[in-house]
C-alpha cells in the first residue's frame, strides 16, 4: 500500500526545539509557551513564516520577532530564538529511518531557515552538523521551505514532495510533531502520525507497515 515514508526533521528526527523554548522561558523570566504564542499569531504572515518561506533574512527577523514580542509585552529579539532551534538527535528515529529505507523511498519536509546555521537543524557545532548532514543524505529528497519558497502547511510542499519521489499522497505515510502541518497532508490523502515520543511513532510506524524498525 505505501511507497513511501515522509518525516518532519526537527522535533521528529531530533528533540523538540520547544523544550528549548520553555528553557529560555523560565531563564527569562517569560511566560510559558511566550514564544510559540508569538509564532502562532498571523501564522500567515509573521516574522517567522515570512523567514521560513525565504522572504526576509536573518536580519530583518531579528527586529520584526522583537517587534511583535514587544507588542506582546516582552523584550526578545529574534536572533535569540534561533539559537534555540538544534535539537538534538534521536538515534532510534534514525534507525527506523535507515531501516524503511531499505524498502520504500524516504523523503524529507521542513521548514527551515536560509543562512541560520551552518548545517541541517541549524546546528553550528562542526561535529552536530556532521551529524546531521549525515541524516539528512539518507533521504531520497529533501525538501526545504527555505529553498522551495513555500513552507508547511501550505499543501503545495507536500505535493512538491510527492511529485518529486513520483508517487501519490495515498501512497505515503507523513511525520510530524505539529497537528497544524498534518492536517493538509491528511487532507491530501497521507496516512499522518502526529509524533509525541519516538517510541509512540516508532510503534505507529511499524504498525502501519508491518515492519519492526528497533
Amino acid at each position: 500500500m505505501y511507497k513511501a515514508v515522509l518525516w518532519d526533521f526537527g522535533g521528529v528526527m531530533t528533540s523538540s526545539p520547544f523544550e528549548a523554548f520553555n528553557r529560555f522561558e523560565k531563564a527569562n523570566n517569560l511566560p510559558m509557551d511566550f514564544i510559540r504564542g508569538i509564532n502562532a499569531t498571523n501564522p500567515e504572515t509573521n516574522a517567522w513564516a515570512q523567514l521560513e518561506s525565504a522572504q526576509i533574512d536573518v536580519v530583518a527577523f531579528d527586529a520584526l520577532f522583537a517587534e511583535e514580542a514587544r507588542l506582546q509585552g516582552h523584550s526578545v529579539r529574534g536572533q535569540d530564538i534561533l539559537a534555540l532551534l538544534s535539537g538534538d538527535l534521536r538515534p532510534e528515529m534514525v534507525k527506523a529511518l535507515q531501516l524503511i529505507k531499505g524498502a520504500m523511498k524516504v523523503g524529507c519536509i521542513t521548514n527551515n531557515v536560509k543562512n541560520a546555521g551552518t548545517g541541517a537543524g541549524m546546528a553550528r557545532d562542526p561535529n552536530r552538523v556532521a551529524q546531521f548532514d549525515a541524516v539528512m543524505a539518507l533521504f531520497d529528497t529533501v525538501i526545504e521551505s527555505s529553498k522551495a519558497g513555500i513552507r508547511k502547511p501550505d499543501p503545495a510542499i507536500y505535493r512538491l514532495a510527492c511529485d518529486t519521489l513520483e508517487i501519490e499522497p495515498r501512497e505515503a505515510i507523513f511525520l510530524d510533531d505539529l497537528g497544524i502541518n498534518l492536517k493538509p497532508a491528511k487532507a491530501l490523502g497521507m496516512t499522518t502520525i502526529k509524533v509525541l515520543n519516538s517510541q509512540q511513532a516508532i510503534s505507529e510506524l511499524e504498525s502501519h507497515l508491518s515492519m519492526t524498525l528497533r
